[in-house]
């Protein structure tokens, strides 16, 4: 099949004109950096400190203080929560989830669930001072 002069220099134009249309080149893609980057890929988290469990794994929807967030979800604000009163219920949603928050139970060991439910009933202005314990925690395991 022959192509004329004019069907070359349509393809030509169709060709420069789509080159411009084109998004610029992007630079190479890049690994991004979290507070929890130095836990993956292991499948266990090693730290057992209700603080450090909660700064890489709370603090990203619950916030630094936590006084929740919203946006994207609705991340309840853990500070002055009634809720917390109860320490199973905590731990329940530590292990299981809830609604838009992920359970943890495959991470984090009952010791690690104790450590950080304790922290979050005794922080952000909150005051339950009554523990719960690993085994407690362990109970409450599916």
């Amino acid at each position: 099949m022959k192509r004329s002069h004019a069907t070359w220099l349509g393809m030509a134009v169709l060709a420069a004109v789509g080159g411009l249309m084109l998004p610029p080149a992007l630079p190479p893609a890049q690994a991004q950096s979290s507070d929890a980057t130095p836990l993956f890929p292991q499948a266990a988290f090693a730290e057992v400190s209700g603080e450090t469990v909660y700064a890489a794994i709370c603090q990203g929807c619950h916030m630094p203080g936590g006084e929740g967030a919203l946006g994207a979800g609705e991340y309840p604000a853990l500070a002055g929560n009634p809720k917390l009163a109860a320490s199973p219920y905590v731990a329940m949603m530590v292990l299981d989830g809830r609604g838009g928050m992920p359970g943890f139970s495959h991470m984090l060991n009952d010791q690690q669930v104790a450590e950080v439910v304790q922290y979050v009933r005794t922080h952000f202005g909150n005051d339950y001072p009554d523990r719960i314990s690993s085994q407690d925690v362990q109970a409450l395991r599916r």
